[in-house]
């Protein structure tokens, strides 16, 4: 507790009292430092240093020839938890005697404890100190759980440290179909405090790896979509439970993820409306839903490791499309037409980058007619469009989404 280099005297020249006080944030301390009448100095030539600053003289007070006081007032918080070093010099600098000042505060309730269970294996809790946090000074803080009925009180053993340091792991021998009570106590020299009592059952909590063997691959030669496949966690291919899996991808320069919601519970799915000749990186997690027939919602897994792959470029054949090629212009019933078929097409294409099988259906229904019509171009402006495909697209679309919402119809084409 002593600074570096600092030279000593015999071990019992002077005396600090009182030696190593625990203290509030907020009061007030007189400490004395008593010399040993065999030293031959006089208290009025000491002088006091905190955490190596010297303390000011207005703040000493002379008691007899052999002991020097001095008085600290609003004490803040230790700087560590192992304490403020407050000393007692000779003249000369050299230390007499030490003491550790331990200030800070009680702990408060711990809050927000939650859990989780990896694979339905062990369990892991973390919870937060609760109040304003921090005490300043070392405050312990113990796990506890038991069955709720019955059983014998345990208390967790692995403790993390650093910033995970409010969280502990309880590795194994632990029953299943029967909840727990689980509970935080905390404690230091200034008092104790208890959060409340959180009950759990552990097949209510439990987490899984991220999917395996994450794999992306283009879709024949669409230049807009990708095939995303994936295997369920094995861990779980012996549990009773229905998987709920989420997607997310980006392009290669950019940080901004989308996210898939309506992947259910199958191992593939196909994105569309993806930008031609760009490299998209995939990630896919999942959430253990039903363990067992637990009837609360599963804790998503971290996300899977990225898979890349690219969408192909387009390629624009002679006479089909393209820049350098003129539609003839078409009549005034064919313009309307083909504006509002451009809404249809464009509202489809949005709304086909999840997995819903009518949406992808419908938007590979749209790219079959499409080629065709470039293949009619040059006969675009001798007839009227067809309005099979378009009668039947806005059938279709009626009745997907009739099922999901009775106001999302296919009128919601021609707000786009």
């Amino acid at each position: 507790i002593y600074p570096v280099g600092a030279r000593f005297h015999h071990p019992e020249v002077a005396v600090i009292s009182p030696q190593d006080p625990v203290l509030r944030i907020g009061s007030s301390l007189t400490a004395s430092c008593t010399l040993s009448p065999e030293l031959g100095l006089h208290a009025g030539t000491l002088y006091w240093t905190l955490n190596g600053m010297s303390l000011p003289g207005s703040t000493y007070s002379v008691v007899s020839p052999d002991t020097l006081s001095v008085t600290l007032r609003n004490l803040s918080g230790s700087r560590q938890q192992s304490g403020d070093n407050l000393v007692c010099h000779a003249a000369d600098g050299h230390v007499l005697a030490g003491s550790c000042l331990y200030v800070g505060r009680p702990p408060e309730k711990p809050v927000n404890l939650t859990c989780l269970s990896h694979n339905t294996k062990d369990l892991s809790c973390k919870w937060s100190p609760g109040g304003r946090g921090e005490t300043h000074v070392r405050t312990k803080y113990t796990l506890k759980y038991k069955l709720r009925w019955y059983g014998q009180e345990k208390e967790c053993e692995i403790y993390s440290a650093g910033k995970q340091r409010y969280s502990c792991y309880i590795p194994r021998n632990l029953a299943l179909f029967t909840p727990y009570e689980i509970w935080v106590e905390a404690a230091n020299q200034l008092g104790a405090a208890t959060s409340d009592i959180t009950t759990l059952d552990i097949l209510d909590v439990v987490t899984t790896d991220p999917p395996a063997n994450v794999q992306v691959s283009r879709v024949g030669d669409l230049e807009d979509q990708l095939t995303v496949r994936w295997a369920s966690p094995p861990e779980l291919k012996d549990i009773l439970f229905q998987a709920k899996y989420q997607i997310r991808y980006r392009l290669e320069d950019s940080t901004e993820w989308k996210v898939v919601d309506d992947v259910g519970n199958q191992t593939s799915c196909r994105l569309a409306g993806l930008r031609p000749g760009i490299v998209y990186f995939v990630q896919v997690r999942c959430n253990p839903v039903g363990i067992y027939g637990s009837r609360k919602p599963g804790i998503w897994s971290d996300w899977s490791h990225p898979a890349a792959a690219s969408t192909p470029m387009i390629t624009i054949h002679p006479g089909v499309g393209g820049s350098g090629s003129c539609d003839p212009k078409p009549g005034e019933q064919n313009s309307t037409l083909r504006r509002e078929l451009k809404q249809f097409f464009g509202w489809v294409r949005k709304h086909a980058s999840g997995c819903s099988g009518m949406s992808i259906k419908l938007y590979d229904q749209w790219r079959v007619w499409l080629q065709k019509s470039h293949r009619t171009r040059n006969q675009v402006g001798k007839q009227n469009i067809p309005l099979s495909f378009f009668s039947l697209s806005l059938l279709s679309l009626h009745t997907h989404t009739h099922t999901h919402t009775h106001t999302h119809t296919a009128t919601a084409a021609l707000k786009y």
